[in-house]
């Protein structure tokens, strides 16, 4: 393992997680620091008696640490990382407490137990049942959910803001119950609209639109071509066998990290690495899942390159991808980039007329300014056309701090008509924001 400050600290949920860390990895907290050939580990003392057992599995860079913060990796965590980064010799090389071997020796039992399911023969008649039973499940969700939308729709959206969050709830939890999970996270979005927020009522409809495109799309899917089908379906939340998609030769290319953004639900975190391909021009996206708790593997370090083999995932418009092999790289500044918001507009244009219900995505703009209009930030590009950036978009002030407000370019994530910056180019070196 040989990470840098800048890249640990790129691993930080927020910025109040960077500062903690930074400074338990000066402070004097920790009471013992070790380290082995498979792990680090350390005890930290905290506001309690007890210390903080605070450990990271070095082989795949994943997390543990008794403390109750609900933050991954925590500020311990980090912290420890952060304190052998700066000072290899402060760790003790000896063997692992028992509270580190346990947490190493499940962990390698859990991958152990994954290739021998792998190594597993397919029972393909009770696999085929099982899917008949989750489509008819799924179906009967869709009829239910396509009642509710247009009771909405027939009713009026006027009342909607006085509605109980378990207006949403409900149906919501009725997806899960149908298996469609998909679904589930986009009935939960429609109740989480800011119905008292500017333009409301448009973004609503608008999603909507997309749950009702999706469902309807599912009940004629032997009409569609099978990549549309199979955005539809993963859309709802069909999954797809990882091992089977890594089969086929991938696409070799030396790839940017872009950003990367980190969410919760249900104590799950799901990292979203979004990345551009420097030859081939191609965007893509790699996501990572973890228990909160248990760790997750690092793979991906916003603002760096590596030289990888992705495959994507079918679709009409292929942007999820697997890592089939990856490789260190140098830096390398290649990019194309997209002229402007006119532009763009045609582009998204093209793509929409391909799968209407599609969700963000990234790009690459020439010459983009940040400018304040109406009390509101928008991007500008060099013909002066303006787009909006999210409303809650966090990194406004260090992106205007890095910029001065000049023109630079820079790549953007998202959808019709609100982007938010990833990073930019300057002096020739691409910087996260």
């Amino acid at each position: 393992m040989n990470l840098s400050e800048e890249q640990i600290l790129l691993l930080a949920p927020d910025e109040p997680s960077r500062r903690a860390g930074r400074e338990l990895a000066n402070g004097s907290k920790w009471l013992s620091k070790g380290k082995s050939d498979r792990a680090l580990w350390g005890e930290c003392q905290g506001s309690g008696s007890k210390p903080y057992q605070t450990q990271i599995d070095t082989e795949s860079i994943a997390f543990k640490c008794s403390c109750p913060s609900r933050k991954f990796p925590c500020k311990h965590g980090l912290g420890l990382l952060l304190s052998y980064a700066k000072n290899t010799t402060g760790f003790i090389s000896t063997a692992p407490p028992s509270w580190v071997s346990e947490w190493i020796s499940k962990r390698t039992e859990k991958e152990e137990k994954k290739s021998e399911i792998k190594e597993k023969p397919i029972d393909e008649a009770a696999q085929a049942k099982r899917l008949q039973a989750r489509q008819s499940k799924v179906e009967d969700g869709i009829a239910e959910l396509n009642t509710w939308l247009k009771d909405i729709i027939r009713n009026g959206i006027i009342s909607l803001p006085e509605k109980s969050p378990s207006f949403f709830e409900n149906i919501s939890r009725r997806m899960i119950d149908a298996q469609a999970p998909g679904l589930a996270v986009m009935v939960r979005n429609l109740g989480e609209s800011g119905f008292y927020s500017d333009k409301w009522a448009s973004r609503f409809v608008e999603q909507v639109a997309r749950i009702y495109m999706i469902t309807q799309g599912y009940k004629n899917l032997n009409t569609l071509s099978p990549f549309l089908q199979q955005d539809i379906k993963t859309s709802i939340g069909f999954t797809q066998n990882q091992d089977e998609l890594k089969e086929p030769n991938g696409l070799m290319d030396t790839w940017l990290i872009l950003g990367k953004e980190i969410s919760e639900a249900d104590s799950v975190l799901t990292e979203k690495f979004w990345l551009y391909g420097t030859t081939n021009n191609r965007y893509a996206l790699v996501l990572n899942f973890s228990v909160r708790g248990q760790g997750g593997a690092l793979t991906l370090t916003p603002g760096s390159y590596i030289e990888a083999e992705l495959v994507f995932f079918p679709s009409e418009l292929p942007l999820r991808a697997l890592i089939k092999r990856q490789i260190s790289s140098p830096a390398v500044t290649g990019y194309k980039s997209i002229e402007g918001w006119n532009a763009l507009a045609e582009i998204e244009a093209d793509l929409n007329s391909l799968v209407p219900f599609r969700t963000e995505r990234p790009f690459i703009l020439h010459s983009i300014r940040t400018v304040k209009y109406n009390n509101q930030w928008w991007l500008q590009d060099s013909s002066n056309n303006i787009m909006k950036i999210k409303p809650d978009f966090a990194g406004i002030w260090k992106l205007l701090s890095i910029t001065g407000g000049e023109p630079k370019d820079m790549a953007v994530l998202g959808l019709e008509e609100q982007f938010s910056p990833l990073g930019i180019w300057t002096d020739g070196q691409y910087e996260i924001i």
